[in-house]
């Protein structure tokens, strides 16, 4: 893959606590101008990104984060009011505690239910890799396959660390062949996010790589 088109690979990242209007909009133009895939932002701020640039962006948000042990039903609401705002894809913090405990049927009801919330909107599904054991991992796998969530994504980029190429590699044997991956969590530089395109990822969150290649090609 070219360095120039990973850009459409690229879901434009700002989920800071203090993240600003103006700091969204400067984003907001940086996706529209670069042609990322989305932009990744609070909740907050997505019925006003819809209202100033309608259909000309495509508008990511997340729920249950970063943490994931938010109720369902409050999952669920968010997921609900999100696309009622204009979100056109859901990244959803699985239920970190229900994982570690191995109680993997209340985490397969919770994304069933997430699913059927989104409608035809995107889901993906942070696992938070960090805090998992290999096992963890794998079943996290099936049951994001299972929920027929569309993409299986490393981090939430607040955790202890980010995405790593071994787990994109575990990810690849054991998803479903309609789960597609996405990478983030300390993508930083170009060749980061270069190397996680190569490895088979779909989508790559970050905050620093558009502008990066956008400076390297005068774009």
């Amino acid at each position: 893959m070219e360095e120039k088109d990973i850009l459409k690979l690229i879901d434009h990242t700002l989920l800071k606590a203090d993240a600003t209007w103006e700091q969204i909009v400067a984003l907001c133009d940086e996706a529209v101008k670069y042609g990322t895939a989305t932009v990744c932002i609070p909740q907050t701020y997505l019925k006003r990104v819809h209202d100033k640039y309608g259909d000309s962006l495509k508008l990511c948000t997340v729920i249950g984060f970063p943490l994931g042990y938010n109720s369902t039903s409050s999952k669920v609401v968010e997921a609900k009011d999100s696309i009622a705002d204009g979100a056109d894809e859901i990244d959803t913090v699985v239920n970190i505690s229900d994982v570690k405990n191995h109680r993997y049927d209340e985490v397969r009801k919770e994304l069933k239910m997430i699913r059927e919330a989104c409608g035809d909107k995107l889901l993906k599904v942070i696992i938070e890799t960090c805090y998992l054991t290999e096992e963890e991992k794998i079943e996290l796998c099936k049951i994001v396959t299972e929920a027929k969530a569309d993409y299986i994504k490393t981090s939430t980029g607040f955790g202890s660390a980010g995405a790593t190429l071994e787990d994109i590699e575990l990810f690849k044997k054991h998803i479903g062949p309609d789960v597609k991956i996405k990478a983030a969590g300390g993508i930083r530089t170009i060749e980061d996010a270069l190397a996680y395109a190569n490895a088979g990822c779909s989508r790559i969150g970050s905050s620093k790589v558009a502008p990066l290649i956008a400076a390297k090609y005068n774009l």
